[in-house]
């Protein structure tokens, strides 16, 4: 099984939209198997966007993800970083899919709503930063059998 990091936004947690995003994980069949509220600092936001450094937006990343609450999970499937991202669409809304999280609740690149890892290793790294020192549980439910071969 395959773990990602999916970050609720601070615009996501404002517009009371957390409940729908990690709903429509749930359903696409991902499991949850970490999940905490949390106010990011700079020094997490850093090492987030680490590799940004440097770059013209990052100030604004920074400033963005310590806005406000977030929601951090880790959800576990087959072939979870693929299906989170198609799940919540190209990052910029306006070009997400109908039916994605960002194409039905996202207008700007900068209020898309909600984060994913981009590859394993990414979701590796993110998960020991918003998860570090925590023992995520390995568990199953009745229904895996019909979503997981």
């Amino acid at each position: 099984m395959e773990r990602t990091l999916i970050l609720v936004k601070p615009d996501a947690m404002q517009r009371g939209l957390a409940g729908e995003v990690l709903s429509r994980l749930e359903r696409r069949g991902l499991r949850i198997v970490g999940l905490r509220l949390l106010q990011v600092d700079r020094a997490m936001a850093e090492r987030h966007y680490a590799e940004h450094v440097g770059k013209g937006f990052f100030e604004g990343l920074v400033e963005y993800i310590t806005s406000g609450p977030i929601i951090a999970a880790v959800f576990e499937g087959s072939n979870a970083v693929a299906a989170a991202r198609q799940t919540m669409g190209v990052t910029r809304p306006t070009e997400a899919a109908p039916g994605t999280i960002r194409g039905d609740l996202g207008l700007e690149v900068g209020r898309n709503l909600v984060h994913g890892s981009d590859k394993p290793e990414s979701a590796e790294r993110e998960i020991g930063i918003f998860f570090e020192g925590m023992a995520l549980p390995t568990w199953t439910r009745d229904v895996d059998r019909w979503v997981f071969e």
